[in-house]
């Protein structure tokens, strides 16, 4: 759970990363204090004064939560956002900030999709990402985990009426955010919002072959293919904090091109024979915090299910622990499937 530091496994991107940390950034110095500039006043929500940490080290902190929501501004089909019970309009005080700074940028991941919709998603430094707030999640019991779900609901929720209707924002930002709200055919059965919230990051195994940043970038080879990836080494902010000027900042967010699509093993989804034998993990899979950000993505996640479960037929069919698997039975098997296993032209990172 969490971040390794770099020296574990000889990678550049993981650990705490203040100076990579450029995207979804302040783009002004905004006060994190209740009382603009006056410590004394204490801290506004969502924010520490501890510090992000020594660059490069581990930590237990996971990349942010959200919830992707299904918008629209077709009037017959939007529902107005919801004001949420408990709803505190200072939990909103430093976008609102950054919002008198001049940012503008709360549209950028409003995605269309068909039917006058969207996929929205988080963008910029302060948005439905709910930035700290999920630290525990990973080894939380069922019902913390759903506190921390409801947590993030009425962030959201709050978060989008607060941009449409609170007097404390900007008229131009109110005006053009009342214009969205809900699409009223989508989740109709939960009031028209998301039943799952985004768990981006969690619980990874670690198995006796690890996934690095150096398997994803080809300086190090990747034997066993079972499918590809090809997105950015990609994490979302970790926290927030005070930085030394006194002014609010995020850490960890991270957005580096492995360099083109990559290998990943059957040893990765694989555990260590001695813990277990008829398991393979093709979602919490063997991988550092930075390769993991590229490996995360729902294709990826449909190609390693599939291939796990080539394997796991040829090891009830064989009566064998997963572990002693005949690769070379399961890739011929794999390619029958269509599965693709290397490039076929262009860079080969294994090779």
């Amino acid at each position: 759970v969490g971040r390794e530091p770099n020296s574990r496994y000889g990678e550049t991107l993981n650990g705490v990363q203040t100076r990579n940390a450029v995207f979804h950034q302040f783009e002004h110095d905004i006060s994190p204090y209740v009382v603009p500039d006056d410590p004394s006043s204490g801290l506004l929500p969502r924010i520490h004064d501890e510090g992000p940490g020594e660059e490069g080290s581990g930590d237990k902190k996971v990349q942010a939560y959200n919830f992707r929501m299904c918008l629209t501004t077709a009037e017959e089909n939007r529902v107005p956002f919801p004001k949420p019970e408990g709803y505190e309009p200072l939990q909103y005080e430093l976008l609102g900030r950054y919002l008198d700074a001049g940012w503008r940028g709360i549209w950028n991941k409003f995605d269309p999709a068909p039917n006058h919709k969207t996929d929205t998603n988080n963008h910029g430094a302060f948005s439905t990402d709910d930035i700290g707030m999920n630290h525990d999640y990973p080894e939380a019991s069922y019902e913390r985990r759903q506190e921390i779900v409801r947590e993030h609901e009425r962030y959201q929720k709050g978060l989008m009426w607060y941009l449409a209707n609170d007097p404390r924002v900007p008229k131009d930002v109110r005006e053009r955010m009342g214009r969205w709200g809900l699409a009223r055919d989508e989740f109709e059965d939960n009031d028209h919002w998301p039943h799952q919230i985004y768990v981006r990051e969690a619980r990874r195994m670690v198995g006796d072959f690890v996934m690095t940043e150096s398997h994803l970038t080809g300086r190090k080879p990747t034997v066993k293919s079972i499918g590809m990836g090809s997105y950015n080494m990609d994490s979302h902010h970790v926290q927030r904090y005070v930085d030394a000027r006194g002014c609010a900042r995020n850490e960890g967010d991270i957005e580096v091109n492995p360099g083109g699509p990559y290998l990943i093993s059957y040893e990765a989804i694989i555990p260590r024979r001695k813990e277990v034998t008829n398991l393979l993990v093709p979602v919490c899979l063997s991988s550092s915090h930075i390769a993991y950000g590229s490996i995360r993505m729902e294709p990826v996640f449909m190609i390693l299910g599939q291939s796990a479960a080539a394997a796991a037929r040829i090891a009830v069919r064989q009566d064998i622990p997963v572990q002693d698997v005949d690769y070379d039975v399961l890739r011929l098997e794999l390619l029958r499937l269509g599965q693709v296993l290397e490039l076929r032209s262009g860079r080969n990172p294994s090779e």
